[in-house]
């Protein structure tokens, strides 16, 4: 028996693969707890189809990812921060005052877990920091870190 799984299912597939199991597997286990359905025609055509779509929705995000990592690369966000004598600074930017500057300065959300600092900024100054926007794209963002 052909089954097309709807769920990953350890040892046998991921999902939307086309697998052969043993009868009294699929019909007892498989198709029991809806992790997969029989490979009709009409179930692998509908298999095919949904392929496509997520095909075009994964080329079309990275696309968009591209595109704000473009418009990203000439924008630049202040942050400020205390300092004390020669420009030393006290603490650090974090990746959550990066976001939140971001989002008030330029109006874009940014998550701070894809923001990416191999070095905490410790000190006054530009920067270009990392994020990443999609698996595929990272872009960069300069943060000017002012006294305040």
């Amino acid at each position: 028996m052909e089954v097309i799984l709807l769920e990953d299912v350890k040892s046998l597939g991921k999902k939307g693969e086309r697998v052969k199991v043993n009868d009294g597997y699929g019909h007892n286990f498989i198709l029991k707890k809806k992790l997969g359905i029989e490979a009709t025609p009409e179930n692998l055509n509908n298999l095919k189809l949904q392929n496509q779509h997520n095909e075009k929705v994964a080329k079309e995000q990275l696309e968009e990812a591209e595109r704000f990592a473009e418009e990203l690369k000439d924008k630049v966000i202040e942050v400020h921060m205390k300092s004390g004598e020669g420009g030393k600074a006290f603490g650090s930017v974090s990746t959550k005052e990066i976001a939140v500057a971001a989002k008030e300065q330029l109006g874009y959300e940014l998550d701070k877990k894809k923001i990416k600092l191999s070095d905490p900024i410790k000190g006054l100054g530009t920067y270009r920091v990392p994020i990443r926007l999609h698996p595929k794209v990272t872009g960069e963002l300069t943060v000017k870190v002012t006294e305040k």
